[in-house]
């Protein structure tokens, strides 16, 4: 029996092809935009045996800007380059457009070390505004590579990739910018990890809904303007939390616990919320709520809303009464952050793969803790440790820190039928 022969050597794999000593061409169109502008711009190209380096397209308020970074014709015919310039001028005045080739060497330039998303929402978004956080980038040395709309509403929100400066640095220089603007502005590290957020766990009052639950117990029980400066102490930080809430719940005792019944349907969500939840869960996100309030009405919004985990004080009923107390372990500013890592551990998501929710002094920890801590219509001092901090009345702006924009989550919302609710 013959020996078979020897396999072949696979062929090396090729090594990818620079251009950053060749001679290039960038082809610029611009004017109105119409069905076919792109393939009419390459297929005239192409008659001319040109290789793409790289391509840009944008239209704006109906305005296309189309530019395409190529090599020279092929074959390298003297009269070859003019006739392309020549060619691709007279297509463009066919098609009602302004074409401007310049020749130059190589591609971009490398970016530059230090990358960062810079997502700034305003509602309006001024020219002052973009003029006084782009003049910041630029006195710290740093670069703006590109800038693209997230949405147009319920805020005008953009983003900017800016390099040459270290994250943590531009967001220190431009937080104060942003708040002296009245504009929110969130600075993120590029790279994967950005799109790495697994697991989102959110304040539930004043965060995923516009209500203090505590004050609705207490509106049925004649004490509400006392609960509510107590709430409005403890949430500024001035009080520990977990006094404060025995303070608050022993106000209760002797109520009616079926009055729960009526506080779940006077429960009010956070414009945005219902969008934000199903946007991330169709993501495959998985959401968690975490509350200084109760059961009694967290356990209906995780029914409602599909929630993955969720955990709260309970209010202490007996013989049909709220006795005064909570049962188990309460959840106050170090119970939240336990939650937190305890919700990653069970979701098998890393830390740096979390994003934290929330507006009060008792969501610090928590904030702090994961891999994104974001202040929603916080108190100062929340603001002021956080992360980044959203200062608008609508919750699903926080899917554009994330990186997507609007036009995926309406595009989404129309294949299922459901509606922004906001």
């Amino acid at each position: 029996m013959n020996a078979l022969p020897p396999a072949a050597e696979p062929a090396p794999a090729p090594l990818p092809r620079t251009f950053d000593d060749e001679r290039t061409l960038l082809v610029k169109v611009f004017g109105k935009d119409r069905p076919g502008i792109t393939t009419g711009l390459f297929a005239t190209l192409g008659d001319f045996g040109v290789e793409v380096i790289d391509i840009e397209q944008m239209v704006t308020r109906g305005r296309i800007t189309l530019c395409a970074l190529v090599t020279p014709p092929a074959g390298g015919a003297p009269d070859a380059e003019g006739a392309l310039r020549s060619t691709v001028h007279r297509w463009a005045e066919e098609q009602r457009l302004q074409a401007e080739i310049i020749s130059g060497t190589g591609d971009n330039r490398p970016r530059r070390e230090g990358r960062s998303h810079v997502t700034v929402l305003g509602h309006p978004l001024t020219a002052t505004a973009v003029s006084a956080l782009t003049a910041r980038i630029t006195e710290a040395d740093g670069n703006i590579d590109r800038v693209f709309r997230l949405a147009k509403y319920p805020v005008v929100a953009v983003e900017m990739t800016v390099s040459g400066i270290a994250t943590e640095r531009l967001r220190s220089e431009l937080v104060a910018e942003a708040t002296a603007q009245r504009v929110d502005i969130a600075v993120v590290e590029a790279g994967l990890h950005r799109r790495a957020k697994r697991l989102v766990v959110m304040d539930v009052d004043s965060t995923l809904i516009q209500d203090e639950v505590i004050e609705l117990f207490a509106a049925h029980a004649g004490c509400e303007e006392k609960v509510a400066e107590v709430t409005a102490a403890a949430m500024a930080g001035e009080l520990d939390f977990a006094e404060s809430l025995r303070a608050r719940v022993a106000l209760l005792a002797g109520l009616d616990a079926a009055v729960t019944e009526k506080v779940r349907a006077e429960v009010r969500f956070t414009p945005g919320a219902r969008t934000l939840i199903r946007t991330l869960q169709r993501l495959g996100f998985q959401v968690a709520i975490v509350s200084g309030g109760f059961t009694q009405v967290t356990d209906h919004l995780v029914e409602q809303l599909g929630l993955d985990f969720a955990a709260a004080n309970t209010l202490e009923v007996v013989d049909g009464k709220f006795t005064g107390r909570v049962t188990g372990e309460i959840v106050d500013r170090a119970g939240k952050a336990r939650w937190l890592r305890r919700f990653a551990e069970q979701a098998k998501v890393p830390l740096e793969q979390t994003v934290a929710i929330g507006d009060g002094a008792n969501d610090l920890d928590m904030l702090n803790a994961a891999g994104l801590g974001v202040a929603f219509n916080a108190k100062p001092v929340v603001r002021e440790a956080a992360d980044t901090a959203v200062n608008v009345p609508f919750l699903d702006t926080v899917l554009y820190l994330l990186g997507i924009t609007r036009e995926e989550v309406e595009a989404a919302d129309a294949v299922d039928g459901d509606r922004p609710d906001h």
